[in-house]
């Protein structure tokens, strides 16, 4: 009960009527951030740090939260109506929020992405209020090779979401690992696959390439098609979700919420991965092939996951000092030049802050839901517009938000050749996902083994060292050999297991309209 007093007395520090303003003013900052690709919620608080130097600690850090909440949200909407994700934990929400933006289901996606965010922030905030010491404690004992397992785990279920052509899918997962290997290496210091270019030694931004890859290289199918498909404006459709949507999205909610705050209370964690868990579990549960089409619970899962990872992501910052992401680094920054040292004694010398401060949360998650579900609708008329004119317009915020990551016109560049290597997969029907996960997966996965390797000198049976590590390899090691199985046992009855039937991928249906 005493952290439950604290909670409300936080509330009540936080609902005051100047406070209220800067929660209000951080979340829609963060939503019109995130809508910018390239411009995340990190970017952002550093933007606003030179403005806050005014303000109490506690109204920066309230701004703060809002502008965090703010831009996880706003890149979703940019990644349901324009397949441009506003940043890389959005890039699951494309793949089936642009497909139901496509029918006419614009408003469902954003509304459903809307209430998501609402529902996983809120009770990632409370578990952050109520277990961050033992929570921060478990994720401690997480070392690397568990961690490197879990990757492993997530590359070998990628063949679940690969199409109806696994080998197409392994080679999108390669072009996306060489792709991540480019900069140092972590040990040597040697220039990596950097082509004498000076640019390239610190790797490459993983929203440049999302952004070439999703926004430009539709952008470029889209042109390469206009004249010989009639050109017709996308309908809006119904303006909130109806019964059958609400029936199919709270399930998700849910598990995406389950997924995503452990891992963003996992040090060195993010939200990517269990954005991308989320995708692939939701896809293995679904109960109709709508998946690749435009599925609700594709764009449920990811963003609840999202949501709950960002807000996980307060428990080693808080309790630990660790930042977990960009967006905490910042946040960490800003907490040290206020005089203010996380850790474990935060809570107790810092008591007022921490808990107005999480009080702030759930605050924020509301005015966030307040003010995007009414604009639900208001914000899927952009797909009104005559397709010339809007992805000119991405285009534009491509190039934009590209030139923003590091201010240098090279990365304009980068942009180009991504997207046209977004229209070669399109073009050959490559699935874009593998692509995307050994991007990001691929220099963390390359950094893990490395530190795994270096606890047990070298020997690879340190990857074996914890007993979470082998539990994931057990699991790998039924999901890699079970389905087979179940496959040749089916073929004997005659019959075709519909959980084993890969759902048509969105790329294999670009290649069937290449062919004709």
């Amino acid at each position: 009960m005493g952290d439950f007093d604290l909670l409300l007395g936080g509330l009540a520090a936080a609902a005051t009527p100047e406070n209220l303003m800067f929660a209000a003013i951080g979340v829609l900052l963060g939503t019109f951030v995130g809508v910018l690709p390239g411009i995340g919620p990190a970017m952002a608080v550093a933007l606003l740090l030179p403005v806050t130097f005014g303000l109490e600690p506690t109204q920066a850090f309230i701004m703060f939260a809002g502008i965090y909440y703010g831009g996880m949200y706003g890149g979703s909407t940019t990644s349901i109506l324009l397949n441009t994700p506003g940043e890389s934990a959005s890039v699951m929400t494309a793949l089936e929020g642009n497909k139901m933006a496509k029918k006419g289901r614009a408003a469902q996606a954003l509304a459903t992405a809307a209430v998501g965010s609402f529902v996983a922030g809120t009770i990632g905030t409370l578990l952050v209020a109520f277990f961050a010491p033992p929570l921060a404690k478990v994720a401690v004992e997480i070392g690397a090779p568990s961690y490197f397992a879990i990757m492993v785990l997530a590359l070998v279920m990628t063949t679940a979401v690969l199409g109806s052509s696994v080998l197409r899918g392994f080679v999108a997962l390669f072009l996306g690992l060489t792709i991540g290997l480019v900069g140092l290496d972590p040990n040597t210091a040697q220039a990596r696959i950097s082509l004498g270019q000076a640019q390239l030694i610190d790797g490459l931004d993983i929203v440049v390439v999302a952004v070439g890859i999703f926004a430009l290289g539709e952008a470029l199918w889209v042109a390469a098609h206009l004249r010989r498909t009639p050109l017709q404006i996308v309908p809006v459709g119904r303006p909130f979700m109806g019964r059958a949507d609400w029936g199919r999205s709270w399930k998700p909610w849910l598990r995406g919420t389950a997924l995503g705050f452990p891992f963003g209370a996992i040090p060195a964690g993010g939200a990517e991965l269990p954005t991308f868990l989320s995708y692939v579990t939701e896809r293995k549960l679904a109960k109709n092939d709508e998946f690749g089409k435009g599925a609700i619970e594709g764009v449920a899962g990811p963003e609840a996951a999202n949501n709950a990872s960002a807000a996980g992501m307060f428990v080693p910052m808080l309790a630990l000092g660790l930042p977990v992401t960009a967006t905490a680094s910042v946040m960490l920054a800003a907490l040290q030049g206020y005089g203010i040292q996380p850790g474990p004694q935060l809570m107790t010398d810092q008591a007022d802050l921490v808990w107005t401060l999480l009080a702030s949360l759930l605050i924020g998650n509301f005015l966030l839901l307040v003010l995007n579900l009414p604009l639900a609708p208001v914000w899927a008329r952009l797909l009104r517009i005559p397709r010339p004119q809007l992805y000119a317009g991405i285009l534009f915020f491509a190039c934009l938000g590209a030139y923003a990551t590091n201010l240098d016109p090279f990365d304009i560049g980068l942009l180009l050749v991504f997207g046209l290597l977004g229209l070669m997969v399109r073009r050959f029907g490559l699935p874009v996902l593998p692509l995307i996960l050994g991007v990001i997966l691929g220099p963390l996965m390359e950094e893990k083994l490395r530190e795994a390797l270096s606890l047990s000198d070298g020997a690879w049976s340190g990857l074996l060292a914890e007993p979470l590590g082998i539990g994931v390899y057990v699991l790998i090691g039924v999901l890699v050999v079970l389905p087979p199985l179940l496959k040749r046992r089916a073929a004997a009855r005659g019959t075709t297991p519909l959980d084993l039937a890969h759902p048509t991928d969105p790329t294999d249906r670009d290649e069937e309209r290449v062919s004709r």
